[in-house]
């Protein structure tokens, strides 16, 4: 009986996420000034018009606050910060949270998360990474996170590295690699910082490539699987980092005893050179939006073009402008109004969410789900690791966004699609809802237990609220707004069914909004 009355609740509840808006009251869409703020914008609403698309109107304050702690910190506003900022009439608080969020340290984790995923930050046994090397090289890439490298010096510290494993984090991108030979490590350098797919190149310029990092050598200490990573002209006994080959095609000038990574690392990162840049361009607005200009963002080609080359070359621009500091550019992009949009299309259809016409709807990656839900519950969560301990000990309150080492896990993680961290790729990472994670979410004694012990229940129950304060304080825990009129008036009917006592009201209608689209979904 508990399940069909949770049931009837979706039902009832469930019609009102994301219909189209009948009027100006809807709670998805603003009748702000739809006015071009940049460069950005302007590409962006040129190329529709151009098309005869409409782009959609301007987001809520409601639905921008939750966007925004999503996108930019990976984490949920709590009620009291969503009803701040839904309250404020500051015309400028926009502006003012993107600041304030990009100097939270959930920030760092959130980010450094992202990058790992593309940097295979994961501890493997017997091969690769080893648990502490694992977390030297996470703890790298979040301090680099956390200071606000510059993504060029970032990139360029990778690709020079050169020490322990287990002392020296960048290093470990030349361990967690699958293929250690040189061409091996050429197509991880292609994918991760060109965005190409270098096992499609030409054989010619895979080995031109490939000669940049034909002398890198490996070598271990009497610590046990700790590995020194150097270059050693003498490795390369065929002598192929001497023939080492631009992928534009020009041939590399090196001197005797010169490291051919470094030569390669600042023909990269010249902002002359499209490659790096565009690259990092398109990933960072492919995080932010959900899809890349170029699409997939890992598939850059030269019969895969840009969805809107105006807005790739308009992004480039920006990108070089900040000198590659990425929070600067997110800045950028977030604040216009193209990120600000409506997540309602007023065309649905492929050609316009590839214009970029709406926000794109896309379910909560997984840690950021679980997070989500230990939030709003007040719970933890069980991690474990196939990997031996001590060094994959972690405490039930860490924060998935900030779990250090990829084979850390848990059932929930692995249903909802975490990347494996395998190859680099984004389309390791699977965010798209199934029936098996309907049925968890809805079903499962892992939920169940997290929402019938919530101190957010039982504050409901000891403060004696009326279903209709329930409603307003349970919308914006969960979903970041105020019911509408319609919603009230559902819960309260609910509440008269079958002489229902507060807790199972408040339990009921948690669960009926943690299976509610509008949860579930970045909007």
């Amino acid at each position: 009986m508990k399940i069909l009355r949770v049931i009837a609740v979706l039902l009832l509840s469930g019609a009102l996420a994301f219909a189209a808006p009948e009027n100006s009251s809807s709670p998805f869409e603003s009748p702000g000034d739809l006015t071009p703020q940049g460069p950005i914008d302007q590409a962006v609403f040129a190329h529709l018009k151009k098309l005869g698309l409409a782009p959609a109107p301007l987001c809520s304050d409601p639905v921008f606050v939750r966007r925004a702690y999503l996108d930019i910190i990976g984490t949920l506003p709590t009620g009291a910060e969503a009803r701040a900022f839904i309250q404020s009439q500051n015309p400028d608080k926009r502006r003012e949270l993107i600041d304030q969020l990009l100097a939270r340290d959930e920030f760092a984790d959130y980010w450094a998360n992202k990058w790992c995923d593309v940097l295979r930050v994961k501890a493997e046994f017997p091969i690769n990474l080893w648990p502490n090397a694992a977390q030297a090289y996470h703890q790298w890439i979040l301090t680099a996170v956390r200071n606000n490298r510059p993504a060029d010096q970032f990139a360029r510290d990778l690709l020079t590295a050169s020490g322990s494993n287990f002392r020296v984090g960048p290093v470990n991108f030349y361990r967690a690699m699958q293929n250690r030979e040189p061409e091996g490590i050429a197509q991880t350098v292609a994918l991760t910082f060109m965005g190409a797919r270098a096992d499609q190149w030409p054989a010619a310029q895979l080995a031109g490539l490939a000669g940049f990092f034909a002398a890198i050598a490996y070598k271990p200490t009497g610590e046990w699987k700790e590995e020194i990573v150097f270059f050693d002209p003498a490795h390369d006994t065929n002598q192929l980092w001497r023939t080492a080959t631009f992928p534009d095609g020009q041939p590399a000038r090196l001197k005797p005893d010169q490291d051919p990574r470094a030569v390669f690392a600042d023909w990269l990162i010249d902002p002359k050179n499209p490659w790096f840049t565009r690259n990092l361009a398109n990933r960072i607005w492919f995080w932010l939006l959900g899809r890349g200009v170029i699409h997939e963002p890992d598939d850059i080609r030269p019969d895969n073009p840009p969805s809107n080359p105006e807005l790739l070359a308009c992004l480039e621009r920006e990108l070089i402008a900040v000198h590659y500091d990425l929070k600067a550019f997110c800045r950028v992009i977030l604040n216009s109004c193209t990120y600000q949009l409506s997540p309602l299309a007023r065309t649905n259809t492929p050609e316009a969410a590839a214009q970029f016409a709406s926000y794109p709807l896309r379910r909560l990656e997984a840690e950021v789900l679980i997070d989500a839900l230990n939030q709003i519950t007040g719970s933890t969560e069980k991690y474990s690791s196939a990997i031996p301990e001590p060094f994959t000990f972690i405490p039930e309150d860490q924060r998935s966004i900030a779990l250090p080492d990829g084979s850390i896990t848990s059932p929930f993680l692995e249903l909802f699609g975490r990347s494996p961290r395998d190859t680099g790729l984004a389309a390791e990472r699977n965010n798209q809802i199934s029936a098996a994670q309907r049925l968890h979410l809805l079903n499962s004694t892992h939920i169940q237990r997290k929402i019938e012990q919530s101190p957010l229940v039982k504050q409901q129950v000891q403060s004696r609220k009326s279903p209709r304060e329930m409603a307003v304080d349970l919308y914006l825990n969960i979903l970041s707004r105020f019911p509408s009129e319609a919603e009230i008036k559902t819960v309260e009917a609910y509440a008269k069914t079958g002489k229902m006592r507060p807790r199972e009201l408040a339990v009921d209608l948690v669960w009926s909004l943690l299976n509610n689209a509008e949860f579930l979904y970045r909007h």
